[in-house]
């Protein structure tokens, strides 16, 4: 074998991982552009949270509010709703879990689970006092319409689309509807104002 035939592997290994490498780093430059334009701009981002005044919401009125892009309900339920949502056993519910955003995912869909008492109040602890508060996300889990308030059967919202049913504390109780709807984060920052996100 002369000079000329023999090669050094270990330069010619260099070499393939070398230039994988610059290949790589030039699709991830070419590919960075596309990439960066996907993310939220500043308007998005701004509208990730919400402050709402409910002091005009006497017992028994609602407020919709846009969050994200979605309806939120804001129900200041009347002492029968908070009743008749206590009197639901957990076995009768449909899912039963709470599917709020401040509790863990476990918990329980009982009506203290889904209502403001498990919101976060001003000092950042429990939202004492304020189960007569129901906020949630007003999108139909069945196929993402919007439910009419108070009406159906069980006195929540129904969805006449296809015919999904939720009671006083926002729980599915009859239809197509998989899952109760969700509860965003939210927090009292004082007895008239409510921050969502």
């Amino acid at each position: 074998m002369s000079a000329d035939e023999s090669t050094d592997p270990n330069r010619r290994d260099f070499l393939y991982i070398a230039t994988g490498m610059v290949g790589a780093v030039g699709a991830a430059a070419v590919a960075w552009p596309f990439i960066d334009q996907m993310r939220p701009d500043a308007s998005t981002l701004a509208l990730s949270s919400v402050e709402v005044d409910i002091s005009s919401l006497q017992p028994g009125s609602s407020l919709t509010v846009k969050w994200r892009g979605k309806p939120v309900f804001i129900r200041n339920r009347t002492p029968e709703e908070i009743e008749a949502a206590k009197k639901v056993s957990l076995d009768e519910l449909k899912d039963p879990l709470a599917r709020n955003a401040n509790l863990p995912a476990d918990a329980p869909a009982d009506d203290p689970n889904r209502s403001g008492s498990a919101g976060a109040g001003t000092t950042g602890t429990a939202g004492e006092g304020k189960e007569n508060w129901l906020i949630m996300v007003g999108v139909c889990t069945h196929l993402g319409c919007i439910p009419l308030g108070q009406q159906g059967e069980y006195g929540g919202w129904f969805c006449p689309c296809h015919g999904s049913a939720y009671d006083t504390a926002g729980r599915i109780r009859k239809g197509p509807a998989p899952e109760n709807m969700t509860v965003p984060v939210f927090s009292f920052i004082s007895d008239t104002k409510v921050r969502i996100g």
